[in-house]
């Protein structure tokens, strides 16, 4: 089944699996008991006071124009500058200690990128251009790259050239020489401890006792199928999402937001596909994808990432009660009581189609003729489902449960418009 889950990715940053960057005990990863929101800035810097930090931060630049810049809105201000030769430079200005420490760790990430790694990727990375300190908060100016993000939407109804690029990039993501994040001294997982952080994960969002009761049987039961998380890990963006990306002429020119690099679950990129709505576009990035890997993908890449893509919500709550933010958990309530409907919505279908043709088959059967043998019916396992009961339920057909993961279904939630998100 298509999947389709939308978290508001301004709300606190986060689009689908990524609630934090770093391991655990980074500083910068912020946990329930780590409320943020009275370091929140209440004032709006404008695209005018930007480009005058801009001119702090590169001596020399004189801006002639500036307009606001697409990010995310609750941890950045971000604005586009043109100066009088017309070169364009991108500042993003934290508005607390995390969204700083978090620009902090891109540049660290970006400066890993030596020229030989930068000269190999289909698409350009982000360049520094200078910075600026104010207090605990530090703005970065970059040199702008060429291209325009576009909405999931219109990625999903570009040309078939677009989903090639669109494979292509994650591919050489995932290509990148693990040396990168380890020389970086940056977070890497195994498969089992991603496993495990994921299982923490849903025990600390279970605490708040907001999630419904289907979600967490379905996740627990995903989480313990010890066959689904089999992956070799590889290096992974971590926050990747259509503003990320740079789109000129069906090419992806750039790709930017380089703040949760890290050795991990490549599924992690994959998970904001899942908002397309789009199964043909979803399978064509997937094609290409595998084409272009060194290695090829493991056969439940897709289920985690639809995984990934509900529990992406879970979290939003979590980060959104550990803030003090109530509209914010009222919204994350509200899509999680949506999905968990959904889910049991589908299994009562799903259990009345298995029923209305059982009841056809005992209907032939006794039809048939003298001597002529019944004929039995079995549901067909979908791809991926036939491991031994030794390697987790998830192989199992006896019967329908809100724990199945065999198709995940992801809801569709209509994110906030952009004046709600603030």
């Amino acid at each position: 089944m298509t999947l389709a889950v939308r978290v508001p990715k301004a709300g606190f940053a986060l689009y689908f699996v990524r609630i934090c960057c770093g391991s655990e005990d980074s500083p910068h990863c912020i946990m329930a008991t780590a409320p943020t929101q009275s370091t929140v800035e209440n004032v709006r810097r404008t695209p005018l006071e930007l480009a005058a930090l801009a001119t702090a931060a590169v001596p020399g630049l004189a801006p002639t124009a500036a307009a606001y810049s697409p990010d995310d809105d609750a941890d950045f201000d971000s604005a586009l500058l043109l100066d009088a030769e017309g070169k364009r430079w991108r500042v993003r200005s934290p508005r607390h200690p995390e969204a700083s420490t978090r620009l902090e760790t891109e540049f660290m990430v970006l400066r890993a990128f030596a020229p030989a790694i930068r000269a190999e990727l289909p698409f350009h990375v982000p360049t520094i251009a200078g910075t600026v300190r104010q207090g605990a908060l530090t703005t970065f100016v970059y040199a702008h790259l060429q291209g325009s993000t576009l909405s999931i939407e219109e990625l999903s109804a570009g040309s078939p050239a677009l989903a090639r690029e669109v494979g292509t990039t994650l591919a050489a993501i995932h290509d990148l020489p693990l040396t990168l994040v380890i020389n970086a001294d940056l977070p890497s997982y195994s498969a089992n401890e991603f496993r495990q952080r994921k299982l923490n994960e849903l025990d600390q969002a279970a605490t708040t006792g907001k999630i419904p009761a289907t979600l967490l049987r379905r996740w627990e039961h995903a989480l313990e199928d010890v066959a689904l998380w089999r992956f070799n890990p590889s290096v992974v963006h971590g926050d990747l999402h259509e503003d990320n990306l740079m789109v000129q002429d069906d090419t992806v020119t750039a790709l930017t937001g380089w703040t949760d690099l890290r050795i991990g679950d490549p599924a992690d990129d994959f998970a904001w596909l899942v908002a397309s709505n789009e199964a043909s576009f979803v399978e064509a990035v997937l094609t290409h994808y595998t084409q272009a890997r060194r290695d090829a993908p493991d056969a439940h890449l897709l289920r985690r990432a639809a995984l990934l893509a509900e529990f992406a919500l879970a979290q939003y709550l979590v980060k959104a009660m550990a803030a003090g933010h109530q509209s914010m958990s009222a919204e994350a309530e509200s899509m999680l009581q949506t999905l968990a409907d959904d889910i049991d919505e589908q299994m009562r279908r799903e259990e009345e189609a298995a029923q209305a043709e059982h009841e056809a088959a005992v209907l032939k059967a006794s039809d048939s003729p003298a001597g002529v043998p019944a004929v039995s019916v079995a549901a067909i396992p979908d791809a991926g489902e036939s491991e031994s009961p030794g390697d987790g339920d998830a192989g199992t057909t006896s019967g329908h449960d809100d724990t199945s993961t065999a198709a995940i279904s992801v809801v569709s939630v209509t994110p906030l418009r952009a004046g709600e998100r603030s």
